[in-house]
């Protein structure tokens, strides 16, 4: 009887980190997409009144459509799901007023490149020599990356004029960035 209860022990302390495992295994832990997000077809964003004071501060989504995925624009393992990137072209939280104003990134973009941050943060962030910035809106959707060791993969943003996608590899979310050019 005690081997039964031993055997069922060991199995029962396997079991749970598996099960625990596969939680974080859908979103993050490694995963690169294959590709980055197709074009979204929303309907195009309206134009916000150029001197509106905002009364109060605007909610942001909740992006954490299951139990145990992020409350940020993540990338879901099962089918690389761009969860949050469906706001259309127009979203004017991703307006520049002058696109690609220094230059396009040439380091490389996609599942087949990825770099190790070596520091800055959110504002001025950079690897290799290419530095880049978060938009503002998606700043608090970083605040658990490491800006010193994290690996990142860049993707084109096929609605955003001048942006780009960099997706964290541990954390499986991703934020609008800019290229700020190379030294």
């Amino acid at each position: 009887m005690k081997s039964v209860i031993g055997l069922f022990a060991a199995l029962l302390l396997f079991t749970i980190p598996a099960a625990a495992q596969k939680g974080h295994a859908e979103v993050g832990g490694g995963h690169i997409p294959s590709h980055g997000p197709a074009p979204s077809h929303a309907a195009p964003a309206p134009a916000a009144a150029p001197h509106a004071a905002p009364s109060q501060p605007e909610a942001k989504p909740n992006y954490s459509e299951k139990a145990g995925h992020p409350n940020a624009p993540h990338v879901d393992v099962k089918g690389n799901k761009w969860v949050g990137h469906d706001t259309g072209p127009n979203d004017p939280h991703y307006h520049l007023d002058q696109p690609w104003a220094h230059g396009h990134f040439t380091g490389g973009v996609g599942k087949g490149h990825v770099w190790h941050l070596a520091g800055g943060g959110p504002s001025r962030f950079w690897f290799n020599g290419f530095y880049f910035d978060v938009a503002p809106y998606d700043i608090d959707f970083c605040d658990g990356w490491d800006w010193g060791t994290d690996e990142i993969v860049i993707y084109d943003d096929p609605d955003h004029v001048g942006w780009y996608l960099a997706y964290n590899v541990r954390l499986g979310t991703y934020v609008h960035v800019e290229y700020l050019g190379n030294s």
